[in-house]
């Protein structure tokens, strides 16, 4: 009887031990299985940012090398010389009055026929809401409501602030919001799950609302009509995108063409000037502060508070406005004058080399908290004048090319083009932001955190810097602040915390390389300034698939557009291997690797 007890016991122990290994294995086997998953992720990752940041710095690149033909070029006969001077006689530079702007979209008419949305001013909220179904069903605004709007939106962001005070006095909560980057989906998810601004619900959205995505103009148009219904309630930060030369490379210029194509030029030179007048950052409780990309170990928000911001048309160069048609005539004359004593040679020995972007913000010293930085302005050139008027000539021109490429109806008026700032100073002169003031805002629009200490250029996109923890600290210290909120990077989970949980970045753009590629998120701050962040996907599709389908979905994305990367740079990389295959064997190695990835 004790024998076979005995027995027992020694088989059940025998059991329950197999079992005990059998879990082990299958829970190895999972963890590997996760892994692999996991660097599949990762990997697919790697592609699709560095295809996106290196977009960015083609684009500098093409900004560089059209700025150094227009600022070295120089007329070399009689007859290029009359070209130039018919091209800086024509009436190009005619401004319009504040009530030239009203009237152009008070005389365009409604037909009839039209069954979208309609808006009067002031603005309710339910003309807000009205906005949101009918860009649901897909419905189209006219435009001379778009117009309207954005005139009234103009009228309103001239009397904000540079950096927004917010308190949480006012309202139960904030919420704030990342980049939505045209994806309508998203934004209407924030709405139906958070709930619509109301003076109970605030919201701050973080700039790059337009750009890659489908319905970059209804976003816009949504965000305004709330800002304009809720001021005190609804704010916006500009970001890095609500740029026109941003926009005519990643789809917004296009987009508004397509959708307006009587009146989209008039719409993207209006857009131009609104963009200019977004703010720069919000403050909650004097104690977050939120910016759409960083900060940099100069940073001054005191400076940026005073920045006449309208001035900084466009990150991608500090740019000079002329001052009047008189001035700009005379300073012709004279240029035509000087000309003609022959022509000055370009190709000097200072300038043999393209010069530097204005986003990779010049030398840095050896120091790792240290940067400073220059901005190029051409060689010392007799003809300098001259060639910032044949500066103006050539973007004229490409503007000319633009239009000729499809972005520009076949019978269209030409409408005479103007300055975005110039409409706003009534009498006087314009000046150009100063270098120190363009770099604050470059600054803050461009820059990425870095686990490592101090501050160095951001080599990768091309514009700002990359920030470390103790340059973080340091600006949290001088002004008092808690943490901040940042956007303009996408998160897989949507959001993600650095730099000791001070820096928090938020994107609310969910599936933007590719449906199941990431989440979206947005932050919602109470009283206490608790961040309490919510993750979401607003395509349904990704509900129903595993995690093995999401990632072979996504990662099928990435290795087509490197193939596509791969085989428009076909002849060059077939080149550059040429030169390091010595034994001509014609074989891939880890070498050949090393240059294709340069």
């Amino acid at each position: 009887m004790g024998s076979g007890t005995s027995t027992q016991h020694h088989f059940a122990f025998q059991n329950a031990e197999r079992a005990f290994k059998a879990a082990a294995l299958i829970q190895r086997w999972y963890r590997r299985y996760v892994a692999r998953l996991e660097m599949r992720r990762r990997c697919t990752w790697s592609i699709f940012q560095s295809i996106e940041y290196a977009g960015q710095q083609d684009q500098v690149k093409l900004h560089d090398f059209f700025s150094y033909l227009m600022d070295h070029f120089i007329p070399s006969s009689h007859n290029d010389r009359d070209f130039l001077t018919r091209i800086f006689t024509e009436d190009r530079f005619a401004q319009d009055s504040e009530m030239e702007k009203c009237s152009d979209y008070e005389s365009i008419e409604v037909p009839d026929s039209y069954t979208g949305p309609r808006l009067s001013f002031p603005l309710l909220p339910d003309h807000a809401t009205a906005l949101i179904e009918a860009f649901r069903l897909k419905q189209q605004l006219h435009a001379r409501y778009v117009l309207n709007l954005l005139y009234e939106t103009k009228k309103h962001l001239v009397q904000l602030p540079n950096i927004n005070r917010v308190s949480t006095c006012y309202s139960e909560e904030i919420t704030v919001c990342g980049d939505l980057h045209g994806q309508l989906d998203d934004l209407i998810f924030i709405f139906y799950k958070n709930g619509l601004p109301s003076p109970e619900r605030s919201y701050v959205f973080n700039g790059d609302f337009v750009d890659r995505g489908k319905d970059s103009v209804e976003i816009l148009m949504i965000l305004f009509a709330f800002m304009l219904v809720y001021p005190k309630e609804f704010h916006l930060n500009r970001g890095n995108h609500e740029d026109h030369m941003v926009n005519l490379r990643y789809g917004f210029t296009k987009e508004v063409m397509n959708k307006y194509k009587i009146h989209g030029k008039e719409i993207l030179r209006t857009l131009q000037d609104v963009f200019c007048w977004l703010p720069l950052a919000t403050l909650i409780d004097e104690k977050v502060l939120i910016l759409h990309g960083g900060v940099s170990d100069i940073t001054d928000l005191e400076l940026l508070d005073k920045i006449e911001r309208s001035k900084i048309v466009s990150t991608m160069r500090c740019k000079t406005r002329q001052k009047s048609e008189k001035q700009m005539e005379e300073k012709r004359k004279a240029n035509q004058k000087s000309s003609a004593q022959g022509p000055i040679p370009w190709f000097l020995p200072e300038s043999r080399s393209l010069p530097s972007s204005p986003l990779r913000l010049g030398s840095y010293k050896a120091q790792k908290t240290s940067r400073s930085s220059s901005i190029p302005c051409g060689g010392s050139l007799d003809g300098r004048e001259l060639s910032r008027q044949v500066r103006s000539s050539v973007e004229l021109e490409l503007e000319r090319c633009r239009q000729q490429a499809g972005l520009l109806v076949t019978g269209e008026k030409e409408e005479p083009s103007r300055s975005a700032s110039e409409a706003d100073s009534e009498a006087g002169e314009l000046r150009k932001p100063t270098q120190e003031e363009w770099r604050q805002v470059v600054d803050i629009l461009w820059s990425d955190p870095m686990a490592q200490e101090g501050c160095k250029a951001n080599t990768i996109r091309g514009g700002g810097c990359f920030f470390g923890p103790d340059v973080t600290q340091q600006l949290l210290q001088k002004y008092n602040l808690q943490f901040l909120i940042r956007s303009h990077e996408c998160k897989p989970e949507g959001y993600e915390f650095c730099h000791n949980r001070k820096v928090l970045t938020i994107f609310s753009a969910s599936n933007y390389y590719e449906v199941g590629s990431n989440r979206g998120a947005y932050v919602k701050l109470g009283p206490a300034l608790t961040p309490h962040i919510v993750q979401y996907q607003a395509n349904k599709v990704t509900h129903t698939l595993t995690m093995r389908q999401r990632i072979s979905r996504v990662e099928e994305s990435a290795l087509r557009a490197l193939r596509e990367k791969l085989f428009a740079h076909s002849s060059d990389l077939l080149s550059e291997f040429k030169k390091h295959d010595a034994d001509k064997v014609g074989l891939a190695s880890s070498q050949l690797c090393y240059y294709q990835q340069k």
